[in-house]
């Protein structure tokens, strides 16, 4: 006897593309970034760098938008499909309210915030994760690269 049939949802995780600058140490992520850059986007990712390390910046450095820059001057930015978001990301494989990033001091904390997709952290997924400048953050299909103060970087790498 046949069952009926019966309505259901199924959903996924996707992990669209391969990471691009995986292997890259993080001070070569962010040369490599700054040698496709235009004049005017060296010298805003310059100013981040350069910095004390208070301020951070997103920039996609691949995927749709490719080259926009999301400054993270808060104790607190949102990441998602929400035209509110601080960080807006219109694409139907990001979440309206996806993630988040936590600024303490000069620390940088990112969260997903239950996203169905998933984030992931230099092709890991990623939940709750310290960045380190020059990690790649995917979240859908933009990838994007964490720039902050080149001070930063050097005591990381120690």
């Amino acid at each position: 006897m046949n069952k009926p049939h019966q309505k259901s949802e199924l959903t996924s995780t996707l992990h669209l593309g391969v990471r691009s600058v995986v292997d890259l140490p993080q001070e070569s992520a962010i040369a490599n970034l700054l040698a496709q850059s235009g004049p005017g986007e060296k010298e805003a990712i310059d100013a981040i760098v350069g910095g004390d390390g208070a301020r951070a910046m997103l920039v996609i450095h691949r995927g749709t938008a490719k080259g926009s820059r999301f400054l993270i001057a808060e104790d607190r930015v949102t990441i998602g499909r929400s035209p509110e978001s601080a960080v807006f990301l219109d694409d139907v494989t990001v979440s309206r309210s996806h993630a988040e990033i936590i600024r303490e001091g000069k620390s940088f904390t990112f969260n997903d915030m239950g996203s169905l997709n998933g984030s992931y952290i230099n092709n890991e997924t990623a939940q709750k994760v310290e960045l380190r400048a020059g990690d790649e953050i995917q979240i859908g299909k933009f990838h994007l690269l964490f720039i902050a103060a080149l001070e930063i970087i050097k005591k990381q790498s120690k």
